[in-house]
């Protein structure tokens, strides 16, 4: 079991964050076989001859060998900073990587996943590794993960959405207990079972916060973070992962779709939790304007309200939206962006 003690600072430090570069790894980690488990059908079959090809025809395989089953080369697994986190930052830091430190780094990988291939020890212990692997690794990204992160996005962030809601109704123990079954708060701290640490191990964050970061693809476990330069961290399966990665049977037939059309329906469903037009677009791969426009039609027909929350408009359910897709919505509830 892993233990988080936590501090008033702790709590006043903590926050959210995405990382274009840290989902990458974790792809390539399911297409390699690194992890228990395994893409949907549908995703291995459209991705995994892209990756075969790429193993063959670019450095990836440097690149993967900076990852073992426990950790990777901190210098192409980059701790996330926050929010507005995106590929090209990464990439740009990825390259800002002193050769001193990706050899460093290189070693300390080599010791734990050992491997003879030639071409690959040539890559890793070259003067050119930082460069080779960057562009190995931009490749990869642009072909196995560029076309679906928009959706991959929007769903991490409607999730730290419906965290932010429930902080400020809730506070930040109902919070962190809603993560995952397998994390509770508990006397002051984060209790984690089931994690690859020591049986009793305790990290104290001494006023340094918790990073709490929305994943697609850690769901459906959890990963926990303590060793420098990460901030203490825990990776945690966003909400609507599990239905991402389901099949919809297509002969069952959809009612609340013939009485409202189909993408009328499928955005009805889709806010079960607050969302804004862009989130909307970007998930159900819908064009911005056509989902205003939809958006616009449901509101007037009182199945939806709407509030400012920062710069972003928020669409959620009213209870006749509720009734319609059959979910009970919760009385304790406020609109998101109310105090």
């Amino acid at each position: 079991m892993r233990r988080f003690e936590f501090g008033t600072d702790d709590l006043l430090r903590s926050r959210f964050a995405l990382s274009p570069a840290f989902e990458l790894c974790n792809l390539l980690g399911y297409l390699e076989g690194r992890t228990r488990q395994r893409l949907p059908p549908a995703w291995s079959a459209r991705l995994m001859p892209v990756f075969q090809r790429l193993r063959r025809d670019t450095d990836l395989d440097a690149a993967l060998a900076l990852h073992t089953r426990t950790f990777g080369a901190n210098f192409v697994a980059l701790p996330p900073r926050g929010l507005d986190q995106s590929w090209d930052d990464d990439i740009a830091a990825i390259r800002a990587t002193s050769l001193s430190q990706a050899h460093e780094e290189v070693e300390q990988c080599l010791a734990a996943r050992p491997t003879r291939d030639p071409r690959v020890l040539a890559t890793l212990r070259g003067d050119e590794v930082v460069a080779r692997v960057a562009d190995a690794l931009d490749q990869a990204w642009h072909e196995l993960l560029a076309r679906d992160w928009p959706q991959l996005r929007a769903i991490c962030e409607r999730d730290v959405v419906h965290r932010v809601g429930r902080l400020g109704r809730s506070g930040w123990a109902a919070t962190l207990d809603d993560l995952h079954p397998d994390l509770r708060w508990r006397d002051g701290g984060i209790d984690i079972r089931g994690t690859s640490s020591s049986s009793g191990s305790t990290t104290t964050l001494a006023g340094e916060g918790l990073l709490l970061i929305p994943s697609v693809f850690v769901w459906p476990h959890l990963a926990t973070f303590i060793d420098d330069p990460w901030p203490k961290a825990i990776v945690y399966p966003a909400r609507g992962t599990a239905a991402l990665w389901e099949t919809p049977d297509p002969v069952e037939p959809d009612a609340l779709a013939g009485l409202l059309g189909r993408s009328r329906s499928r955005l009805l469903a889709a806010l079960d939790q607050p969302a804004s037009t862009t989130q909307l677009a970007q998930s159900l791969r819908l064009a911005p304007g056509a989902v205003g426009d939809h958006l616009t039609v449901l509101r007037k027909a009182g199945l939806l309200h709407r509030a400012r929350s920062g710069r972003s408009v928020l669409y959620y359910r009213t209870p006749l939206g509720e009734a319609l897709t059959a979910v009970t919505p919760d009385p304790t509830a406020s609109p998101p962006g109310n105090d």
